[in-house]
């Protein structure tokens, strides 16, 4: 509490502390010594402390008593020293006011037995008081020579410069070190920015992140917090689990998409800051530290960083992907090529299988194919021996799941669907499936299996590969079944389902190349013409076929029969002799009798060959079958002659 000696009131001059970093950094300390009237509060501060250690050194001098020395400010108001006394507080009053006018030494004034002095404090630029000290002297005729005045003035000002320029260069060393912290601090930030995004994959950055903020900000605690599937790199990465979404900050940062904070009931610092890139918001990061450790500025950093490790994260994130994906067109590339080497069915299922096994690291797969015939599923291919050409029905298991859905599927775990039948993961022990159908012109013509007994093995990524794998194989399967048609058409007559002449000529010139000897028999219905004669053209198919079906049913399946021409049809008997030949001829004769409506006759004719014989030509083979068969007709048909 302080008393203007100008209104003779008491006015609340509290003393603020010393000029502090903020006001050194403004530039108002260099304002002092041009005593700044914005500047006079903090003046005073330093001005208090001047006039105390001006006190200490002045003890020595009689003339400089405690009790006599007064200090004050620019404004008249008594900064410093005992209490004016009553009776000499309007002379005081008077000299303070003509110091400050004059800017020179005031006095004496006469007050009561003393003499009263009023000695302004010169800055040194400007030349304008911005003190004043007040002195009464302790006997009236004691007069004080005002050159001891001015060097008592001079000697204030001194010390007050001096302690000025300490508290000056304090604050600038204040400032700098600040200015280097504040420095390291930006740099160490550059640093953790650079290293994220020298970082390309996802697990270094996560790793990455949680220790580079650990190392910025010492006792306090990360985490990170994913809402997608990640890899436990670090235990300070966890899934984001929304539990109690209202008062979690870590869930509210997520779904706002700002920072939140709270403080605890022990005063610790909780901050959540949204994990994102420019597409998405990928997780949070939070950073707890006690009350004591948090700085207001950790806040904006704090985010920075999160900001940058998001990025980064994302960047990553996109790397991962983009060779994903073209590890995958070139997975699929690759397998449509060596896919459309093939037009055999057995080679394209083997050859699936084997990339499938590879593709997926899987531990079991087998690719079924729908056999129209039976209406069933039969495995075409595998690496499970067992199940190799097994038939299942079209509402089994996964695979009826499949074809019921026409869409792929993944399952996690088995164990968490046994309720499902499957002889593939009961019979491997597998838990991890993933599925889908293979698609034949709108309809599924087949299914993928893939199995591997970890569970959560497969991916989602691994699901979607495998759809469009399958679309490859499907197509690769349609152009293989559609050229095995043409094929079959090329080589098959339409009416009698019997094979073509030119396929019969093929295989008997191949036969003659590999095997020891061989058969041939042609077979000649009797009076054919009289039938289309007297029943029509389509009772004469109808006994072309009866006649076709009966020679198919006679021999074997590794034999060969064709419509040699019109209602002449021929069978060829690998590696088979003509007493044998004879045989199956007689059979073949004596069904078409008993079996056929109308009722018809054939006649028949054999040549053979073997290695002994000089190289004989298919078409002498054919020769002497057509010669003998022309025998069995003029010596009465329905016969077998041997040429």
């Amino acid at each position: 509490m302080k008393k203007s000696l100008e209104t003779g009131q008491i006015s609340e001059h509290v003393q603020p502390p010393c000029p502090s970093a903020e006001k050194a950094a403004s530039g108002s300390w260099l304002e002092y010594t041009d005593i700044n009237e914005a500047d006079i509060p903090y003046v005073g501060a330093l001005l208090t402390e001047t006039f105390t250690r001006w006190l200490e050194e002045s003890e020595e001098f009689d003339i400089w008593r405690k009790d006599c020395l007064f200090l004050f400010d620019r404004e008249r108001v008594q900064v410093a020293g005992p209490a004016v006394p009553h009776e000499h507080e309007t002379a005081m009053a008077g000299s303070i006011s003509e110091a400050v006018r004059t800017v020179a030494v005031a006095g004496p004034q006469s007050s009561g037995d003393r003499l009263v002095y009023g000695v302004p404090v010169i800055s040194r630029s400007a030349g304008l008081p911005f003190a004043v000290l007040g002195l009464i002297t302790t006997d009236r005729e004691a007069v004080v020579d005002s050159s001891a005045l001015r060097a008592m003035s001079l000697h204030f000002r001194s010390l007050f410069y001096q302690s000025f320029e300490r508290l000056l260069m304090q604050e600038i060393t204040a400032r700098h070190h600040l200015q280097d912290k504040e420095n390291e601090r930006k740099d160490a930030l550059f640093q953790t920015a650079k290293r994220l995004y020298d970082q390309i994959d996802v697990s270094s950055v996560l790793k990455e992140t949680v220790q580079s903020l650990e190392g910025l900000y010492p006792g306090s605690t990360i985490e990170l917090f994913l809402s997608q599937d990640y890899t436990a790199v670090d235990s300070r990465v966890k899934p984001l689990v929304f539990k109690h979404s209202s008062s979690d900050i870590c869930a509210r940062a997520f779904l706002e998409g700002k920072p939140v904070s709270e403080r605890d009931e022990a005063g610790g610092i909780h901050l959540a800051v949204p994990f994102s890139g420019k597409q998405a918001v990928y997780g949070v990061l939070q950073v707890s530290m006690t009350g004591e450790q948090w700085k207001e500025s950790n806040r904006a950093s704090f985010m920075m960083l999160a900001d940058t490790a998001g990025s980064a994260f994302e960047n990553a994130k996109l790397y991962e992907q983009s060779n994903l994906l073209i590890g995958e067109l070139q997975v699929i590339n690759e397998l449509t090529k060596r896919l459309n080497q093939s037009l055999k069915l057995s080679e394209i299922f083997g050859f699936a299988t084997g990339e499938l096994l590879q593709v997926f690291q899987a531990e079991f797969c087998c690719i079924l194919k729908l056999n129209k015939q039976s209406g069933c599923f039969e495995v075409m291919s595998g690496n499970i021996p067992s199940m190799l050409h097994e038939q299942f029905s079209t509402d089994y298991g996964f695979c009826g799941m499949v074809n019921e859905s026409k869409e792929a599927l993944i399952i996690s775990d088995y164990k968490g669907s046994s309720q499902i039948p499957s002889k593939l993961m009961d019979s491997t022990k597998a838990r991890s499936l993933i599925a889908s159908p293979i698609m034949v012109e709108g309809e599924v013509g087949g299914v993928i299996l893939i199995a591997h007994r970890v569970p959560n093995y497969f991916s989602y990524d691994n699901y979607k590969l495998l759809q469009v794998l399958s679309t490859h194989i499907g197509l690769a399967i349609t152009n293989a079944t559609l050229h095995a048609e043409v094929r079959r058409m090329v080589i098959t007559d339409n009416l009698t389902g019997l094979h073509a002449r030119h396929y019969l000529d093929e295989q008997i010139s191949l036969r003659q190349r590999e095997d020891a000897c061989g058969s041939l028999i042609l077979v000649d219905i009797d009076y054919f013409k009289r039938v289309n004669d007297t029943y029509g053209h389509q009772i004469g198919d109808r006994i072309l076929m009866q006649v076709s079906g009966v020679i198919k049913s006679c021999i074997r399946e590794t034999d060969i029969a064709a419509r040699w021409g019109g209602e002449e049809l021929a069978v060829y008997l690998p590696k088979v002799r003509t007493d044998q030949a004879y045989r199956i001829a007689d059979r073949i004769r004596y069904r078409v009798e008993s079996e056929t409506e109308p009722r018809v006759t054939a006649s028949c004719g054999i040549s053979e060959w073997t290695y002994e014989d000089d190289k004989i030509s298919v078409e002498s083979l054919f020769y002497r079958a057509d010669m003998a068969m022309y025998d069995a007709k003029h010596h009465g048909r329905n016969q077998v002659q041997v040429g």
